[in-house]
């Protein structure tokens, strides 16, 4: 019971990593706000999550909105404090990446990209560290940022500043927020198989490939995030801040 009496807001925790940390946090003894695009697609999967994590002995709530507006982040916050009465921890999950070419790179598909990975993550930090302050106690903030924030990609270069710009918000914060011992790290994870990659991965040539590069053998799964989240949200990580965690089998150290 890492996180018991704990409450969490998770960005883009419909499905994927969001869904895994979310269901890890109950576990763990947190409540859990859980933030989405607000599609209707995406309802029956928050219903669902909503459902799990009460079965677990947690509560949970949603809200609905674009992860690129920068007031969703005080729309979270919100909820968080009118339904638990507090702001512990902040994971920023939500991201996408439609792969496109460079040369023909369309300016709205970079557009959303930006925004949804990186501008309104950066006003949702703001709205959960500014909570965080005034409830005078300290705090967690965590990032999903990605292995390609490290290194290049012919197709994602829309994408890989954003990743990069969180790694570098989270180490900005660390610092800016150390007074009020909000602590601010990172995740990077490596190939996980999710549904912002499903396209990507369904070329069996490309899929295999990726597994061989990765040392363990095996693409990752979202529960492999979930252990690393908990821990960084955790007081077993009480002075840890600043810090980039890889989450990715081995791939990046791999160079042979």
């Amino acid at each position: 019971m890492l996180l018991e009496g704990k409450n969490v807001i998770i960005t883009g925790a419909s499905r994927g990593i969001g869904r895994a940390a979310a269901l890890e946090c109950a576990r763990q003894g947190a409540n859990v706000v859980i933030g989405y695009s607000g599609s209707a697609s995406s309802t029956p999967l928050v219903e669902a999550l909503i459902q799990d994590i009460r079965s677990l002995g947690r509560d949970a709530t949603a809200v609905g909105a674009p992860a690129g507006d920068p007031d969703t982040g005080g729309k979270l916050v919100e909820a968080a404090v009118s339904q638990f009465g507090s702001v512990d921890v902040f994971v920023n999950n939500a991201g996408i990446c439609p792969f496109h070419s460079f040369l023909d790179m369309p300016r709205e598909t970079y557009l959303e990209t930006v925004n949804t990975n990186l501008n309104g993550a950066y006003f949702a930090v703001q709205a959960a560290a500014n909570q965080m302050k005034r409830q005078g106690r300290g705090g967690a903030i965590i990032a999903v940022s990605s292995i390609s924030a490290l290194v290049g990609g012919g197709m994602q270069t829309h994408y890989t500043p954003t990743k990069a710009g969180l790694l570098s918000l989270m180490q900005s914060c660390a610092i800016a927020l150390g007074p009020y011992n909000i602590r601010c790290n990172a995740v990077l994870p490596g190939t996980i198989e999710t549904d912002i990659n499903k396209d990507d991965l369904s070329d069996t040539k490309k899929r295999d490939a990726m597994i061989s590069r990765t040392p363990l053998g095996r693409l990752g799964k979202p529960d492999d995030l979930a252990g690393p989240i908990v821990f960084l949200a955790s007081e077993m990580a009480g002075f840890v801040t600043g810090a980039s965690l890889l989450v990715d089998g081995g791939c990046y150290v791999n160079l042979q």
